[in-house]
């Protein structure tokens, strides 16, 4: 799974984590019930004579192993559907640990079973250490499920004559000495969830960085270069309209000049603000591919819906201009419209290239005024990321 495919939120990361966690270790605990439980039985003094008995742990055990192994996260991943299936899981873990905790009594308290004793003890001492090591993102519950694994031991035990109060006090103590671990790992796994998340917040951070014009804040050529012909693609693939505009500021570098690099970099990000004015369909992608050119991808766009638009922003452009540290600046811009289409022949590059020979026509023509792309496809050889 790529970083991408992570739930962002931070709520939905811990829920996600802590499922994709409590799925993979709670798989080999069912395993491990029945594995203690059948050498409890086959071990007693006369297993035969408690088939009965026998059959009902092995049954009972396999069903909370089947339980465990086919009890799948969910698909989605939304943050209700994550913590019901937590709830649920947990309820699995929580069954399990008190039909152990059950058996162990049954395995103290029948004299049949003398001879597993140890085995019974011993396998809830492994149980219970697993549960405070292993399940402690859920601190509360994790309590639980120790508790019930071992009280039912306890209580026989108690009952038991005195020759077992050694193991008695031994488990006791053995059980203050988990619950203080249970805390400890508690604190560990929290600390780690908050390191894991924050190195995806930065990772995601660095990503969203490597994608965006640092001046203007709209997606950079990397990202274009990235979008472009997967969107072509998706477009030829499902037959949808996928329209293209390349957009030239007018004689940038007098404002350079004569106003100086910090009144042009005004310039430019004003004119990404306007782009987002005009354009500003979720779908629709804004760029900057470079200089003082830009680009707009706009998917399930028509000719026609796309050159209303660019006519819009031009004009509004050529009428308004910027209001920049207290100055007007008139500007201006020369514009290439084109549609993705069966003459490009399935090529991103034949494509960009019609749209980009628009916009040279468009700025050979007088700039300040919109060409749309030629029927002809032009060359497909040229890559997308031509110099203007």
């Amino acid at each position: 799974m790529t970083d991408a495919d992570l739930p962002h939120s931070p709520e939905r990361f811990r829920l996600w984590r802590e499922v994709q966690d409590t799925r993979t270790r709670t798989r080999l605990g069912g395993v491990y019930y029945l594995l203690a439980w059948l050498l409890c039985w086959l071990f007693s003094a006369a297993p035969m004579q408690h088939l009965a008995v026998g059959l009902a742990g092995c049954a009972f055990f396999t069903l909370m192993l089947a339980a465990r192994v086919l009890h799948h996260p969910p698909a989605a991943g939304s943050e209700p559907e994550l913590q019901r299936w937590l709830d649920r899981h947990w309820g699995v873990i929580l069954v399990s640990s008190i039909g152990w905790g059950l058996a162990h009594a049954w395995v103290l308290l029948s004299p049949e079973f003398l001879s597993s004793r140890l085995i019974g003890t011993l396998a809830t001492v492994a149980f219970s250490t697993a549960m405070a090591f292993n399940f402690a993102m859920r601190r509360r519950r994790a309590i639980l499920a120790i508790l019930l694994l071992y009280l039912p031991g306890l209580v026989a035990l108690s009952v038991s004559p005195d020759s077992t109060r050694a193991e008695l006090i031994t488990l006791i103590f053995y059980l203050s000495y988990l619950l203080l671990a249970l805390n400890r790992s508690h604190r560990e796994y929290g600390t780690m969830i908050a390191l894991e998340l924050q190195l995806l917040e930065q990772r995601q951070r660095l990503d969203t960085l490597s994608r965006t014009d640092g001046l203007t804040q709209l997606g950079n050529r990397y990202q274009f270069n990235n979008l472009f012909p997967a969107m072509c693609a998706s477009a030829q693939r499902h037959g949808g309209e996928l329209s293209l505009l390349l957009m030239d500021i007018d004689f940038f570098k007098r404002v350079n000049d004569e106003h100086g690099h910090s009144m042009g970099d005004a310039c430019l990000r004003a004119f990404g603000e306007r782009m987002r004015a005009i354009f500003r369909r979720d779908s629709d992608a804004l760029l900057r591919l470079g200089g003082e050119e830009f680009g707009v991808l706009m998917p399930d766009t028509s000719m026609e819906q796309a050159r209303q638009l660019a006519e819009l922003f031009r004009e509004d452009l050529a009428n308004r201009g910027f209001e920049l540290d207290g100055q007007h600046l008139p500007v201006t811009a020369s514009l290439g419209l084109g549609c993705f289409d069966e003459r490009d022949g399935g090529s991103a590059e034949a494509f960009f290239k019609r749209v980009d020979d628009a916009l040279y026509r468009a700025k050979a023509l007088g700039r300040d005024r919109l060409e749309l792309a030629k029927a002809e496809p032009g060359p497909a050889s040229l890559s997308p990321d031509p110099s203007p």
